[in-house]
């Protein structure tokens, strides 16, 4: 039952990569020879750098309350992207970055020699099995994206076990290539796929793909044997499409604001013209959401904001009638599964804030059982249910957990659940993921990793309780798990809150005396667990001796949901403040110094670094601030920004004077003063449907306007791609 959100400033990932700023966060100490020569060189250049671009001032006056802000660079906003002076505005950032750049093209070279050799190039996933056949993709020497892929199983009748494998070799079944990506990606300067999946029957697959980063996929059916189209593509749609039986499917479009808005039923060779609206969200504040039961009989469309979700259902068999299975009640949050004569609904409210579970008959909702009740320190986070078996992840400090237990058969009475069974790991703190499993088996299938310990995939046996690793992501170059140290601590805040702190450095490089340079990176927004997972990227830091921690601030969902309440609204401040804490934690404990500290965030996590850089510029040396949300109080007032009006229930809505007051006291673009800021780089996305390219511009420009220092200030916007940047791997 793994809910997906559509947020404005949401992070899908949650640990960073590497620094494009070698030579303002790179001691010579911590590069190898070779990069500490460029490294000084390029240091003593800094003089010969040309001036940087001066974006022109245009006043625009807003009052509210009786208060007057004045934005000189309003201008940078072209909803069109087309507007020539915008464009050659950015060009100029663009080609400033390159200048600025051009001195560290060695060192460049050397680290993507070292992340590309790193990467298998020429590797399959684990194969997942649905029906006869494994499901699975494979990446080729050279190639940007995966082939899609499936191979017949030959004894498909035999019940699966976790020791398992797919033949291979000239005896097994042919692989059977369904969609190569590369192909459908030639001439284009972006393509992702966003769904794949598969009709019940194995016969068809439904997919779809953005060419420009925009997150406005067209969806294509295709016969998985010919490759042949099925009817037309569909339109202006969301990635969320799912199978209602073999003949028909579900899918979401957005409104003008592109908030999803629609849920739509499309019968296979009809025109889109012709499908039926199932449901239409008018309430701005809400989006809709769709997702499969696990037993592939039912959808559940959900029409969600921040704080309240409700959810209806539809039988696969009569996908014409939409039912409500709970109802919009202010404040609960519901989402809902299935499995044989009972509905499983976890719900959440103020008062239960961590979730309890319920059970439900199909043909009476109304009638509840509550199977695992509201635990004050244990968050109930999914479910993933089983012919026989439930699956419940949880947190509960600050770490995942899974528990299993056996249900009664289908059929009997649902009550209470007992012993359950907790799924062990190897690393003191970790990142684990649901992932789709075999509805009529025993076999949970999850995603694993953690700081030193690259992604795997684990199919565990919920009878018997072991754990069988189905594939761990190769990571070449002489990579050794052994050689890194991660750890957790824990920093206290201004008001003795205690922070996590995630940790990993390389053992034989780092000395724990300050001299050490370090990267902190955190989050901190609507209630996104920012677990610690590998990155092999982040190697060439670490094997250059840099430490990497993690800051678990409030406002993320790592402690549970008042961990996140108390990280929102008129306590958003607290994500800021626990970020400096965590900041001086480690500098205070020998960890690095403020010379050797950089930081870095992501979205949301954008406007975390844009608001400490203004309270605390002192306290850095170098900061990343990737696609930020740094206009938080002039976008929040406006309603015909995308998804603006769906985040007032997590920012707040400043057309109310308190709400008003405290967002411009924090919103980054308001609070650029004349002050010493450390080294900086800011990137956008001109498509970006999330964050709009022009927030971080105007936080540059008027950064350019302010900072009263020589440290360089630098700004890429991709002009070709979105949120998420370039595609391809």
């Amino acid at each position: 039952m793994l809910r997906s959100v559509f947020c404005k400033h949401t992070l899908l990932i949650s640990t960073s990569g590497w620094l494009n700023l070698p030579r303002v966060i790179c001691s010579s100490s911590s590069l190898s020879s070779s990069d500490s020569k460029t490294s000084t060189a390029t240091m003593m250049s800094q003089s010969k750098l040309p001036s940087p671009p001066v974006a022109k001032k245009v006043e625009h006056k807003m009052e509210l309350f009786g208060d007057v802000r004045v934005d000189n660079y309003y201008w940078l906003r072209d909803d069109s992207r087309s507007d020539p002076e915008v464009l050659a505005y950015l060009k100029q950032e663009n080609d400033y970055f390159e200048s600025a750049m051009s001195g560290t093209k060695k060192i460049e070279d050397n680290m993507f020699a070292e992340l590309k050799g790193r990467i298998k190039q020429e590797d399959v996933s684990a194969p997942f099995r649905q029906g006869s056949y494994y499901y699975y993709t494979r990446t080729l020497e050279g190639k940007e994206y995966v082939q899609h892929c499936r191979r017949l199983i030959h004894n498909n009748e035999a019940p699966p076990s976790v020791h398992d494998t797919m033949e291979t070799g000239p005896d097994a079944p042919p692989e059977h290539l369904i969609l190569d990506e590369n192909v459908k990606a030639e001439g284009r300067g972006f393509y992702s796929v966003g769904c794949f999946q598969v009709s019940l029957d194995n016969k068809l697959v439904a997919y779809a793909e953005d060419t420009k980063g925009d997150e406005i996929y067209t969806v294509y059916v295709i016969d998985i044997e010919t490759g042949t189209p099925v009817g037309k593509p569909l339109v202006g749609v969301t990635a969320s499409v799912e199978w209602a039986g073999n003949e028909a499917l579900v899918y979401i479009t957005m409104d003008e604001i592109l908030r999803p808005d629609k849920a739509w039923l499309h019968k296979l060779e009809a025109d889109q013209s012709n499908d039926i609206c199932l449901y239409h969200e008018k309430d701005d504040i809400y989006s809709l959401g769709l997702q499969a039961s696990e037993s592939k009989k039912f959808l559940f469309i959900a029409s969600e904001s921040k704080i309240t979700r409700f959810v209806f259902y539809l039988d696969v068999s009569k996908p014409e009638e939409l039912r409500v299975l709970t109802p919009r009640v202010v404040g609960v949050d519901t989402a809902a599964s299935h499995r044989g004569n009972h509905f499983f609904i976890t719900r959440r409210s103020d008062e239960l804030f961590n979730s309890e579970l319920l059970a439900c008959p199909v043909d009476n909702t109304s009638e509840t059982t509550v199977l695992i009740p509201h635990r004050e320190s244990v968050k109930l986070q999914d479910i993933q249910l089983f012919i026989d078996h439930l699956a419940v992840y949880e947190r509960e400090g600050g770490l995942q957990k899974i528990t299993t237990y056996r249900l009664p058969a289908v059929g009997e009475p649902l009550k209470s659940l007992q012993g359950g069974k907790s799924v062990e790991f190897i690393d003191p703190v970790y990142s684990i993921d649901p992932s789709e499993s075999v509805f009529s088996s025993r076999i949970l299938r999850f995603h694993y990793s953690s700081l030193r310990t690259p992604p795997s995939v684990y199919d565990y046996d919920m009878d018997m309780g072991i754990s069988v690793l189905k594939k761990i992501e190769t990571v070449l170059g002489g990579f050794d798990t052994n050689n890194y140290f991660t750890e957790r601590k824990w920093a206290s805040a201004s008001d003795g809150t205690q922070i996590p702190i995630c940790i990993v450095y390389r053992k034989n490089l780092v000395k724990l005396d300050g001299s050490d340079p370090l990267l902190l990176y955190g989050y901190g927004s609507y209630e996104i667990c920012n677990d610690p997972a590998f990155n092999s990227s982040r190697l060439s830091l670490l094997d250059r001796g840099f430490i990497f921690a993690i800051a678990q601030i409030r406002g993320g969902g790592e402690l549970g949901r008042q961990w996140y309440e108390n990280g929102k609204f008129l306590k958003k401040k607290n994500t800021f403040t626990d970020f400096i804490a965590c900041a001086e934690y480690l500098i205070k404990n020998c960890y690095c110094t403020k010379e050797k500290l950089c930081i870095e965030g992501r979205s949301a996590g954008g406007l975390l670094i844009g608001a400490v850089l203004n309270m605390r510029p002192d306290l850095f040396k170098a900061a990343v601030a990737a696609v930020p949300f740094v206009d938080v109080l002039t976008t929040m007032l406006d309603p015909t920004i995308p998804l603006t009006t769906a985040e007032w229930e997590e920012w707040g809505d400043p057309r109310k004077e308190e709400f008003y007051f405290y967002m411009k006291s924090y919103s980054p673009v308001d609070n650029v003063k004349a002050q010493n800021y450390p080294h900086i780089l800011v990137t956008a996305g001109l498509n970006d449907p999330r964050v709009m390219y022009s927030e971080p511009a105007k936080f540059v420009a008027k950064l350019r306007e302010m900072k009263t220092d020589d440290n360089i200030l630098l700004f890429k916007c991709e002009l070709g791609a979105g949120h998420f940047s370039k595609s391809g791997r």
